[in-house]
């Protein structure tokens, strides 16, 4: 009976059939339909970002010139029919990442250390493979066979046992999906070079991108966690050069004048990123120094000012903390994490509808238990 209960829930996702991969050509058991991925990219998308450090939103130029680039290449991808978005997340680390269905993201410390306008469309056309290609569809794909599987197996072992398998066949699913993803990522870097070619680009900046990761493997360290060893990719990406040409728009200048705001304000982050530091490890006192520097040089960057509210709070000056988060949210009301903060502090200084107030915006913006607890708490 348990045996063929097993062989019941595999053949019900086998019957959703056999489909060509619209990029590699390759034939792939396909258990999610177009719709199911949009779908799912869709509902996802703001609360990655969310948990992403948040929307960069200083500098909305910069981000309608990432989104041209990235729309570019996506129409000369193998499915221009995905509702593709790109956003700039306010973090300092260099990483980009996609969702399926065509969602797209960018750290705006990645976009501050490129050179070129073809080294941003080289990433932007390794993650638009991502989404093209179902890297992500297939990774959500590989994990309900083996959950499947796992349950299959569960039903057939005896009950004392049944924790074990799953403990152990969890850790399984863990290992063959970041092989799958290192697999995906050269992936995305051959087929990522041909639609920079498609879409005019020089698709040296492929190679000159993973370069730069080469090169500094301590500033890559959030885009190395998830992708392949760079010098690698250099060797990969210069072989696959050699049947594109390197032709094609580099774009050098035009990056230049569109980051210009960006870079010019790279200082305050690095003020900022030494405070958090500073923070984290118990000295309040040189974060609030960094804090105001970073607030001075970019009055308008609402990071700062949470900056210096942590460090009011965790030098008991809750006054201060809370005009600080004031500011912040003067500046920014599109991270959750602003209106948490502020709760709490609020809730603890006895302000209970301010608080019940803020922990609802934050709710609205990313459903966490610590909202939800908070606002019940303050009613």
């Amino acid at each position: 009976m348990k045996t063929c209960f097993t062989t019941l829930v595999l053949c019900c996702l086998l019957i959703c059939g056999c489909a060509t991969n619209p990029v590699t050509g390759r034939t792939e058991f396909q258990l999610l339909s177009e719709q199911e991925e949009i779908s799912m990219g869709t509902q996802e998308y703001p609360l990655q970002i969310q948990l992403s450090g948040g929307p960069y939103t200083l500098d909305p130029e910069l981000s309608d010139y990432v989104n041209r680039v990235g729309q570019k290449l996506a129409n000369e991808s193998d499915r221009p029919q995905l509702p593709y978005e790109f956003t700039i997340v306010n973090d300092s680390s260099w990483n980009a990442w996609a969702l399926p269905g065509g969602k797209i993201a960018i750290n705006r410390g990645l976009l501050e250390s490129l050179s070129n306008e073809s080294e941003l469309a080289a990433v932007l056309g390794h993650e638009i493979v991502h989404a093209a290609a179902r890297h992500s569809a297939q990774q959500i794909e590989r994990g309900m066979w083996m959950q499947a599987g796992l349950l299959g197996v569960t039903l057939s072992v005896d009950p004392d046992l049944q924790n074990i398998v799953y403990d152990t066949g969890s850790m399984a699913a863990g290992i063959t999906m970041l092989s799958y993803s290192r697999d995906a990522e050269t992936e995305a870097d051959y087929y990522g070079m041909r639609y920079m070619k498609k879409a005019g680009y020089d698709p040296t900046g492929a190679v000159t991108l993973q370069q730069l990761f080469a090169d500094n493997m301590s500033s890559a360290g959030t885009w190395l966690d998830s992708h392949p060893a760079s010098i690698e990719r250099v060797r990969k990406n210069k072989a696959a050069l050699q049947s594109l040409n390197s032709d094609g728009y580099l774009g050098s200048a035009e990056y230049r004048i569109r980051t210009r705001n960006l870079q010019a304000r790279a200082s305050a982050y690095r003020l900022y990123d030494e405070g958090v530091k500073y923070l984290a490890n118990n000295n309040p006192q040189q974060a609030l120094v960094l804090s105001l520097q970073a607030r001075n040089q970019v009055p308008q960057e609402a990071l700062f000012y949470a900056l210096s509210a942590e460090a009011y709070e965790k030098t008991g000056n809750r006054k201060a903390a809370l005009q600080a988060w004031d500011q912040t949210l003067q500046r920014n009301q599109e991270w959750f994490y602003f209106w948490l903060k502020r709760g709490l502090l609020n809730e603890s200084m006895g302000n209970r509808a301010q608080a019940a107030s803020d922990f609802q915006q934050s709710y609205a913006l990313l459903p966490t238990d610590e909202a939800q607890a908070g606002y019940q708490r303050t009613q």
